[in-house]
């Protein structure tokens, strides 16, 4: 929004200035300051994380604020000496000094619309969802796993049914409205439908979209408790969408091996099935390594003995659950073990790539979690005989457990790594508590700013022998 500001204050600043064809001087001086704006934060994006999208939402604040800052313009212009002017006057000298108050204004004028917008995108997808009677939609939320989760089940089932899943991290209800109304075909069978939340009510928004005949529930833990308030209100709103499976006479998967899961949990609810644990739906015989593991699915009366590329043990649970759940839908036992033995890694996590100087990289930027990350700093440290650095900001969002998060992953980082690269120097704090109590050597620690800062730093060390950990990719407003 730093842009749409921007122009605002142009707009304001060069009615100070305008002399006779006030309203032309002011757009032509607003639109250089503007492009003036654009280019410069252009350059400074170059170095950003993220790459900045222009979304059509983003378009129409952007034409409103233009159309409102014209009509105030020329309403001082037209209306000279009249209340009108005067008032327009004031107006514009305001948003001068509070262009911030203007965005807010622009929003307000604009949510309406797009309300509006929304709502028809909405019932759109309904009316596709209804219409394809046969379809079979299975929701999967967590907090933590969901989207790895989503790829494999439909890796697995598209061994028999032609499948659609949201794309990448798509798991908000205009996300899951997009995909449906791009992606659903009358000859679609199975849609796939990741459900994120940071509040309550959330999951529950997606279902009334979607609503799923089965479901996954791959985690409650400690994630988004800013919104959240307690990991009460994540269990519950995760469990809105076992609410929505069993209305509809489906059955919703749910972790045994996850406390926050088993200690709440309706024991007597047919419409939950438990994988992992000594459960129906398990794994057994799990010998991992750094690259890749092998292991025995235990699917009710079958067994079947596969082997993996993707690393870390929770992929072996995300397994579990995307077989579990494609065995009771009619996917054979060779079907399954085929599907297993060709899952690739998800896109930034867990993602083993080839890096600089013959190095390795583990990519698992986009894995923010506490769980995760503590998996993912023993994944590292499987890769025996190799120098071991990792590089992260930490983890967020999780309340008042953010400290006490960040430290078990000092203290995890501590005995894994050779090298710890730390960015932010505010955020590094928990983890260097951490590991000042151990005996690491602290002049193999590395606190950074930026996360090209930490590459500047590896590269250089970085040879054939070496492995890197990215974990958690933050934004950069978080890089402090």
């Amino acid at each position: 929004m730093t842009e749409l500001t921007f122009l605002c204050f142009g707009f304001c600043l060069s009615s100070v200035f305008y002399l006779g064809k006030k309203y032309l001087a002011c757009l032509i001086l607003s639109a250089v300051m503007a492009a003036i704006r654009f280019i410069s934060a252009t350059k400074v994006r170059k170095k950003s994380i993220k790459k900045l999208v222009y979304t059509g939402r983003i378009k129409r604040l952007f034409a409103t604020a233009i159309i409102v800052m014209c009509g105030l313009i020329s309403a001082e212009e037209i209306l000279r000496n009249t209340l009108v002017s005067q008032i327009a006057s004031i107006v514009i000298n305001m948003l001068c000094y509070i262009s911030p108050l203007f965005v807010l204004v622009v929003w307000a004028i604009t949510k309406p619309v797009e309300t509006t917008i929304s709502n028809w995108y909405i019932c759109d997808a309904k009316k596709i969802l209804k219409q394809n009677g046969n379809l079979t939609v299975i929701g999967i939320t967590g907090s933590f796993g969901k989207t790895t989760t989503k790829f494999i089940l439909n890796r697995i089932l598209s061994e028999k049914f032609n499948t659609v899943c949201t794309p990448q991290s798509f798991n908000t209800p205009m996300g899951v409205v997009r995909t449906v109304r791009g992606d659903i075909k009358p000859s679609t069978q199975v849609f796939i439908c990741e459900m994120g939340a940071k509040n309550k009510g959330d999951i529950k928004e997606i279902c009334d979209i979607a609503h799923p005949k089965y479901g996954i529930i791959t985690s409650v833990g400690a994630q988004h408790l800013d919104t959240f308030g307690s990991i009460d209100n994540v269990f519950k709103t995760k469990f809105e969408l076992a609410n929505e499976v069993g209305k509809n006479g489906g059955l919703t998967y749910i972790s045994g091996d996850c406390d926050e899961i088993l200690s709440r949990y309706d024991k007597n609810d047919k419409t939950l099935v438990l994988f992992g644990g000594n459960g129906d739906y398990r794994v057994e015989n799990i010998t991992r390594g750094s690259f890749g593991s092998t292991f025995d699915l235990v699917l009710k009366e079958s067994k079947i003995t596969v082997t993996t590329k993707l690393l870390g043990l929770h992929s072996i649970y995300d397994i579990l659950a995307a077989a579990a759940v494609a065995h009771d839908l009619g996917v054979g036992d060779t079907d399954i073990l085929v599907a297993v033995s060709s899952l690739k890694p998800t896109e930034h996590r867990l993602e083993l790539k080839n890096f600089h100087n013959g190095s390795l990289l583990i990519d698992d930027a986009y894995n923010s979690n506490p769980v995760g990350c503590l998996e993912a700093v023993r994944t590292l440290g499987s890769f025996e005989g190799m120098k071991k650095v990792i590089v992260t900001p930490g983890l967020i969002e999780l309340g008042d457990k953010e400290y006490e998060s960040n430290y078990a992953l000092g203290l995890e980082a501590a005995k894994y790594c050779d090298i710890i690269v730390l960015v932010g120097k505010n955020r590094s704090k928990p983890m260097i508590d951490a590991i000042s109590t151990t005996d690491f050597d602290i002049n193999n620690v590395k606190v950074v700013s930026s996360f090209k800062e930490a590459m500047d730093f590896y590269i250089p060390i970085a040879d054939k022998n070496s492995v890197v950990l990215l974990e958690n990719d933050l934004p950069d407003n978080y890089l402090n």
